[in-house]
């Protein structure tokens, strides 16, 4: 294959910060193919434009992230304003012979639509997440509104030229709603690379006590933090369990409403939120915590989702407890203890019970890092990832 001009677009997080973008993108540039992201300006990341590890870089303006209906139209609606004059501007500069459309939102083929039709521009469709469960997990109801959100969806699998699904779940079910073939759709799991594990713990972060117990990623409607905080106050006031800090890393639109629920519970000086941390303090963090935590609850969106939390505990070589979600099972396997309800009690009683086995957790932590670094490597997702974008050019070079 040719070398290529790429060109990626991202809505719901910037980079380098959401990490599967940038590898795929740091992959591709590794392949000999020059690389050109859009994305948002948000969580730190406003320079509007910039070249990084020899990758070019659009950031435009976004509205704050959606939390009602309005909220959602304007997010979407001021993301493909920014994305369309970013595309614009690289086409300028230079075109590209491929388009990389990262979902959510599913309404990125709109800015697709012109380059495919008038310039012959190829399209890949990287599903992140089921948009239209995504969008009824947020807001807990159909309608005419979620109509639209499906047909979204149908529009960006038939303008597509090749699919990638980040699991077995979702590649079952873009196949069934795209009717695409079995060649055209391709599994690339999301996975940490080369992450930092030899940093050295920092013993403070357990503020004087004997546990700490982490969380990592977004905090929104749909995440479950609520569990987790719950979770704590079942643990520290009915179970009498001082000895257990925890530390809950990540910022969304929920954050400072669940800021607020940890002090009505009066749990400050036990459970830490810092909000979006530096990868210093996440890595430190990682390496420090006896167990980690996926509190995401069980429900047809997040069954379907592979949860970077997840794989970043493994990474680390850390136990965790995770409610039971399908894709949570497959990923984590026997490294993790699962809880089979969305219960705040359940999910704190089987914390306490990890954190009383010491050689339980060290066993489990090892299982997730062998199976990391065997079943789930992301150098088995770069393959997929290269023969997704061969399939997409059809064994042609680039015009």
């Amino acid at each position: 294959m040719s070398r290529l001009r790429i060109l990626i677009l991202v809505e719901n997080l910037p980079v380098p910060l959401d990490r599967r973008v940038w590898q795929e993108a740091c992959a591709l540039r590794d392949a000999g193919h020059e690389v050109t992201v859009i994305c948002p300006q948000m969580r730190g990341y406003t320079e509007p434009e910039e070249v990084l590890d020899g990758i070019r870089i659009y950031r435009h303006w976004i509205s704050d992230e959606a939390r009602g209906i309005r909220g959602f139209i304007y997010e979407y609606a001021t993301a493909l304003w920014g994305e369309f004059g970013c595309a614009l501007k690289a086409w300028r500069r230079g075109g590209f012979d491929v388009i990389h459309l990262c979902n959510p939102p599913d309404l990125l083929f709109l800015v697709a639509l012109p380059f495919k039709l008038l310039a012959g521009v190829k399209v890949i469709y990287d599903v992140h997440d089921l948009w239209p469960e995504m969008f009824e997990a947020k807001f807990g109801r159909r309608g005419l509104l979620y109509r639209a959100v499906r047909l979204a969806e149908r529009c960006t699998l038939a303008l597509a030229d090749a699919v990638m699904a980040t699991n077995e779940s979702v590649l079952s079910t873009v196949k069934k709603r795209g009717c695409k073939k079995d060649e055209e759709v391709f599994i690339v799991r999301t996975a940490p690379n080369k992450l930092p594990t030899d940093v050295p713990a920092d013993p403070k972060l357990k503020n004087g006590r004997r546990f700490l117990v982490g969380y990592i990623g977004v905090m929104g409607n749909a995440d479950g933090v609520h569990y987790l905080i719950e979770a704590a106050r079942h643990i520290v006031n009915l179970r009498g369990r001082q000895e257990v800090q925890f530390v809950l890393m990540g910022s969304g639109p929920e954050h400072a409403e669940l800021v607020k629920l940890r002090d009505d519970l009066e749990l400050q000086d036990c459970v830490a939120m810092p909000g979006r941390v530096s990868n210093e303090y996440l890595f430190t963090a990682l390496k420090t915590m006896d167990l980690g935590v996926a509190c995401d609850p069980i429900n047809n969106y997040n069954d379907h989702c592979t949860m970077n939390k997840t794989l970043e505990y493994m990474a680390f070589g850390k136990a965790q407890v995770m409610f039971g979600t399908r894709e949570g099972r497959y990923s984590a396997g026997k490294a993790a203890l699962y809880v089979m309800e969305n219960s705040a009690a359940r999910l704190g009683d089987a914390i306490l019970e990890l954190l009383d086995q010491a050689p339980r957790r060290a066993e489990m932590g090892q299982i997730g890092q062998n199976r990391l670094a065997h079943e789930l490597s992301w150098e088995r997702s770069v393959v997929q990832l290269l023969r997704t974008y061969e399939h997409a050019m059809g064994g042609r070079s680039p015009v």
